[in-house]
């Protein structure tokens, strides 16, 4: 075994308007997961051997039930190894609760770093199915581990995977809240069934925006980023929502959705990053929503080891 491993984790968006919980893709924002064994002395209950700084500080556990420390537990005891005594260090850029995979990335980050720390006994595809098994979220996490754009769906027991390659380079505007939109309660908003026609809506869309991005025709991604089975049910929780996406696309956007459940908003475009980023910001405080934009780029690569020893 190492004595440490370093870990970078990329924020991911999912759904990408109607892609519902089976496509996502990675950004170039990143959580550092540093994972180190201790001898004597650190114990990890009670907060003293995890240390959190950037996003989350001051509200994410230091102790042993924080979920990057969790899922580096759940690492050991999958491969049937005493857990050691651990030092956790997470310096996150991701911000939480705003539909950018916060929580992926931590189960990501915490698998991989152990994995990297054990000298890596577990394929990629072991370490895929003990995060969604732990996170929920397949459309984020296989982003978040893979990297790229990820189509992600389940036959019986098995998770099947398939990048789907990007011919154009694009820029991903996001306009990121202050307000938090919880998962669950985002989720909960969601009726149990679907019309036949919103169905095929959807299914037409996604398989549009999968054609959109592998050949580099931009042109299609306003229409394809539609979304009839998500979006118009969450934006009882946020009302300026359709406000800010349209102002997205009078600006020039190709494309434009909430992120995975909230409360950020993505557009994708090829250029006028900043004029769009200055839109959505503008009409977002219009509408009396404050945040920050952010731009950024899709992530080629997913968690990666960026140091051991």
């Amino acid at each position: 075994m190492l004595s440490y491993a370093e870990v970078r984790v990329p924020a991911t968006t999912a759904n990408m308007g109607p892609g519902f919980d089976c496509l996502g893709m990675a950004l170039d924002i990143w959580n550092t997961v540093r994972l180190e064994t201790v001898d004597t002395g650190v114990s990890a209950s009670g907060g003293t051997g995890v240390s959190v700084s950037g996003e989350g500080e001051g509200s994410l556990s230091l102790g042993r039930d924080n979920l990057v420390f969790r899922a580096a537990e759940s690492l050991f005891r999958a491969i049937g190894v005493p857990v050691p005594q651990l030092r956790l260090t997470c310096e996150n850029a991701i911000p939480l609760g705003r539909g950018l995979g916060s929580s992926s990335a931590a189960a990501v980050g915490g698998l991989t770093a152990a994995n990297a720390l054990c000298e890596n006994p577990l394929s990629q595809d072991e370490v895929l199915s003990l995060a969604v098994e732990m996170e929920g979220h397949p459309d984020n996490v296989t982003p978040a581990l893979l990297g790229g754009c990820q189509i992600v769906v389940q036959d019986g027991d098995a998770l099947v995977t398939s990048a789907v390659p990007l011919a154009r380079d694009l820029w991903a505007v996001l306009y990121i809240p202050s307000q938090q939109m919880p998962t669950q309660q985002a989720r909960g908003l969601l009726g149990p069934t679907v019309s036949r026609a919103d169905a095929v809506f959807n299914m037409g869309r996604t398989a549009l925006l999968v054609n959109a991005l592998s050949t580099g025709d931009v042109s299609l991604l306003r229409t394809a980023t539609q979304d009839r089975l998500h979006q118009p049910a969450r934006g009882v929780l946020f009302p300026a929502m359709a406000r800010i996406i349209r102002a997205a696309l009078d600006a020039g956007a190709a494309g434009a959705f909430l992120s995975g459940a909230g409360s950020t908003i993505l557009a994708l475009t090829t250029d006028r990053e900043m004029t769009v980023g200055y839109e959505m910001a503008d009409m977002a405080d219009k509408a009396g929503v404050p945040g920050d934009v952010k731009v950024t780029r899709v992530s080629a690569l997913g968690a990666h080891v960026t140091a051991s020893g």
